[in-house]
């Protein structure tokens, strides 16, 4: 996988674009969920800014922490 997809040289994306092309994604992890699944990354940002509002960096890592699950969408298993 390093090789294939360690230079980010296949497609090129903002984080913007990652997170609407995972609310095509059904996760198999959830696949019962009404909502879109950039709801769960704004939903955990958000829960983590409240929780702890001084640490941007975690804020972020809670926004970015499934956008790994869009490669299922260039036919990785989930």
């Amino acid at each position: 996988q390093s090789a294939q997809y360690g230079t980010c040289s296949l497609r090129k994306m903002s984080v913007m674009e990652v997170l609407e092309l995972l609310d095509q994604l059904v996760d198999e992890s959830d696949p019962d969920v009404d909502f879109p699944n950039s709801f769960h990354a704004y939903q955990t940002a958000e829960g983590i800014r409240r929780a702890h509002p001084d640490k941007d960096w975690f804020h972020l890592v809670g926004l970015l922490h499934d956008l790994g699950k869009v490669l299922a969408l260039f036919g990785e298993p989930q």
